[in-house]
Order: structure tokens, then C-alpha cells, then sequence
């Protein structure tokens, strides 16, 4: 009697969430059920996630910081559940009080259903990701391209993984831990891959149903189940702090309305203190300037590197390379560089064992943050990239600086992407209407994004000279007020 609830779930204990409950049953299966949610984590391409960091290089840095994207993945599973009970009413109210957005040809799902595909886009969300994270989308997959033409990220290489090495168990799964799919539903692989990926808006981003798109601000928004997750867990693992915001007020005062992913007035805060949160990891963890020198080095090393480290190319082309490419893997290999057979990984192998040895050698000489708001123009700015900072230094330094080996670093954190106002929207109880969170002056006079721009050097040589070009660079040398006022 008591036997089929514990047959059919397996519990895991997470630092962050507590215990975390996957369907995995062992006794009876539901008509045309051949896998479960266990069967996906236990997957070699889950399973891979254990290999790479969640901290790109940060890890490196802060010692207690050794957590892996398995563990977010997990952590995100969880959270894409809680998620879900907390929105479920009103999503379907929705839809009850406006069955014009339904779609005919797609109707939408039961309870269960949607919440399999929310918490399965949750697991599978970073499977794509190479050694260091979103280090490896800058300096290496982005030379790539998808057979569609778009840029290839970890997001839409992990679509692929899903719709061609997952499709078969993820079309299996018929129940999540809280109970069964209706009759003769299942999940579609291809509405897991469309989650996962950043929404380009487009006609076909627009054939898609109403109710998956609605789905999609959960995974691309202010507020995702990726990034409270993420927040939460390098937060504690690193020490920043372990309740930077509110998760249990954020989810009270949320909820779908006809526009999309909503929160109410009185949650607003709650949220605001989600973003300032994030926006402080960014700065003091991910964005910290022996983090960035590490990258810095590591870049050097990539440029050098890449097609040595994985010389299949494309890994859309290779997929089975790809899933035995990890941080693990790669480290083993450039350690025995020094033993190869070929010149050119013996001449790299002395500087990828000193940066294994953490000896990096780039040191920060200035750093400015610049803040953005709405309306301003990033792109105008000459800290749009690192090769604008580098170009706008050189053209006013003085010839001395000319040979000193040099480093542009600019860190960026958008805190209010693109189009934020059109995946994420606010109840005012006041004029009982949704707007666009734009529309409130907190949001709309708020810092949009910022910049940390740094200067790396090898030694001190010539110090003076670059913090004179930098001051005048910047304007800060133009003195100050004459009184305290």
C-alpha cells in the first residue's frame, strides 16, 4: 500500500534546496513510459556536467568554490518545480478567462506535464557547456556557426544534444515525482531545446504555442529558475553570503498574467534586492580581478591552443568527442604536453603548467567601473569592447608605453538585458493594470548595466605613465570642487 510512493521517486540531499525528489520508478510503468527522470541525470551528457566547474575560473580563487554545473543543474531541477506549484493557478487562468491564446493544434498540457517539461529544461539547460564554462562559448565556440546560421553557444549546442542524443528518453518520461501526465501525453524534445534557448524573436519563435512561449520567461528573464539557482549556490559555496535575496517573497508575488511572467507591486523589492544580489556576485566573485587576471591568461593560452585541445572542429560535428571533453579531460591533457610528440604542445606545455600552478604573472594595474542607464548607448562607449579600450589608450600614451606588454580587460554585467520589459511585467493594484516593468521609475531610472575596466601589466614597469593615460583617458583628472557641497 505504502510501497509505490517510495519505489517511484529517488531523493538527493543539496546544500542549498534540501532534499530533491526525481521520479525514478522501479515498479509499474504508466502506458508507453520507458524512462524517467533518473535516467536523464544518470546519462553520460548529465553525468559530464560533474567534470566541469560551475565558476569558470573562480574556483581558482575562492577555494570553497569547487562546485560543479551537476550540482546548478540539479539545484535548477528543483527550483523549475517549486516554480511551477507557485505559478501553476494562474497560468491556467489565463487561459480559462482567455481561450483565444490557446492553441488549437497544441492545446495546453496538464499540470504534470508542463511541469515534467519545465523541470527536464531545467536539468538539461547547460549540457552543452565546455571546460570553464562561458569562457569556452567566447573563446571557442564562437567560431562556429549552427546549420541555421546562428553563432553557436553552449545554449544552442545544447539544444542539439537534446533534440539528437536525449530525444529518445526525454520522449519516454510520463511522470514527475508528483504524479502521472494525463493519458497520451508526453514531452516534445524539440519544446525542452526551445527552452533552453535565448528567444531571438523571430517568425519562429512566433509559430510556436502561447503557452510555451510564456513557459520561456522562466528560462530567459530577469528572474530565471537558472539564475535564483546559480545566485543562491555561488553565493554560499564561495562565501558571499547565505541568503543574499528573498526566494520565498519573489515566488509569492509572482504569477502569470495575459502579458507574461508578472510580479505585483508589493513584490518588487523582493526582486530588486534578486538584481542587486546578482549584480554584487558579479562584482565581488565572478568579476574579481585575480579572476579576471586568470582569464586574461587563459585567453592567451586559448588563442595558442584551441584547435590542439579539441582538433575535431565544430563540436556539432563531433558529438561523441565532445561528450568526453571536460575541464577533467583537459587538464590531464596539457599536463603531459611536455611529453608529446608534437613541437608545438611541448612548446606550450611549460605556460599551461604555470597556469595550472596558478602562476599567472598579469597583475591589475588600474580599474574603473562605468554604469550604464536606460537610454544610454553602450556601444557609443570606448569601453564597448577591450579592443576599443586598448585602441582609445594607445592614441594617448606616450611612445614609452609602446613595448610595455599590456592586458584590456572589460568585464561586463547587464543587470537590465534587452527587451527585459517584454518577458517580465508588474501589477499595479492601484490602476489594476499590467506594464512593462519599464514603466516604473525604479526600473526605468535603475542601472541598466556596468563595465569593469582594467588594465593588466606584467610588473609595475612604467605605472606612473599608465595611470596618467588612464586619468586622462577617463576625465578623472579634471580636479575637484571647490567646497564640500
Amino acid at each position: 500500500m505504502f510501497q509505490h510512493k517510495y519505489q517511484s521517486e529517488t531523493l538527493v540531499q543539496d546544500s542549498v534546496h534540501g532534499y530533491i525528489a526525481f521520479a525514478s520508478p522501479r515498479g509499474d510503468r504508466a502506458p508507453g513510459e520507458t524512462s524517467c527522470e533518473r535516467d536523464l541525470i544518470d546519462s553520460p551528457w548529465t553525468q559530464r556536467l560533474r567534470q566541469i566547474h560551475q565558476l569558470q575560473t573562480a574556483w581558482l580563487v575562492y577555494p570553497t568554490a569547487e562546485h560543479s554545473r551537476f550540482q546548478h543543474v540539479l539545484g535548477t531541477t528543483r527550483l523549475a518545480g517549486r516554480v511551477w506549484e507557485a505559478l501553476r493557478e494562474s497560468f491556467y487562468r489565463v487561459f480559462d478567462e482567455n481561450p483565444e491564446l490557446a492553441d488549437g493544434d497544441r492545446p495546453v498540457p496538464s499540470p504534470r506535464c508542463v511541469e515534467s517539461l519545465l523541470r527536464v529544461a531545467a536539468l538539461l539547460h547547460d549540457v552543452g557547456h565546455g571546460p570553464f564554462g562561458h569562457f569556452f562559448d567566447e573563446h571557442f565556440l564562437s567560431r562556429y556557426q549552427t546549420p541555421s546560421g546562428d553563432r553557436l553557444t553552449h545554449e544552442t549546442l545544447g539544444a542539439e544534444i537534446v533534440a539528437s542524443e536525449l530525444a529518445e528518453i526525454i520522449a519516454g518520461i510520463r511522470r514527475t515525482p508528483n504524479g502521472l501526465f494525463e493519458p497520451g501525453e508526453r514531452l516534445e524534445p524539440s519544446d525542452v531545446a526551445f527552452l533552453i534557448v535565448r528567444p531571438k524573436n523571430d517568425a519562429a519563435d512566433e509559430r510556436k504555442p502561447f503557452w510555451l512561449r510564456m513557459l520561456r520567461s522562466l528560462f530567459s528573464g530577469l528572474y530565471t529558475v537558472d539564475n535564483m539557482d546559480f545566485v543562491l549556490r555561488d553565493a554560499n559555496a564561495s562565501g558571499f553570503g547565505g541568503r543574499p535575496f528573498d526566494l520565498d517573497r519573489l515566488l509569492h508575488y509572482s504569477f502569470f498574467s495575459k502579458r507574461g511572467l508578472t510580479i505585483h507591486r508589493k513584490g518588487a523589492p523582493a526582486l530588486e534586492r534578486f538584481l542587486d544580489a546578482r549584480a554584487d556576485l558579479f562584482r565581488s566573485v565572478y568579476f574579481h580581478r585575480t579572476v579576471r587576471a586568470i582569464d586574461v591568461a587563459l585567453a592567451d593560452l586559448f588563442r595558442e591552443s584551441a584547435d590542439l585541445l579539441f582538433p575535431s572542429g565544430n563540436p556539432l560535428d563531433a558529438l561523441d568527442e565532445y561528450l568526453r571533453f571536460t575541464e577533467w579531460a583537459l587538464v590531464a591533457d596539457v599536463a603531459s604536453w611536455d611529453k608529446s610528440t608534437n613541437p608545438k604542445k611541448r612548446e606550450l606545455a611549460p605556460r599551461w603548467r604555470d597556469f595550472l600552478e596558478r602562476k599567472i604573472g598579469w597583475r591589475v594595474i588600474v580599474e574603473k567601473t562605468i554604469s550604464f542607464r536606460i537610454g544610454e548607448r553602450e556601444e557609443a562607449s570606448i569601453f564597448a569592447s577591450p579592443a576599443l579600450f586598448e585602441a582609445a589608450f594607445r592614441a594617448k600614451a606616450p611612445a614609452a608605453l609602446r613595448d610595455v606588454p599590456l592586458r584590456f580587460d572589460v568585464a561586463k554585467h547587464t543587470r537590465l538585458p534587452a527587451g527585459f520589459a517584454t518577458r517580465n511585467f508588474l501589477y499595479n493594484p492601484e490602476t489594476d493594470a499590467v506594464v512593462g516593468l519599464d514603466q516604473e521609475d525604479a526600473y526605468r531610472q535603475a542601472e541598466k548595466s556596468f563595465r569593469i575596466c582594467r588594465i593588466y601589466g606584467r610588473s609595475d614597469e612604467a605605472r606612473d605613465a599608465i595611470l596618467e593615460t588612464f586619468k586622462r583617458l577617463t576625465g578623472d583628472g579634471s580636479g575637484d570642487d571647490l567646497t564640500n557641497m
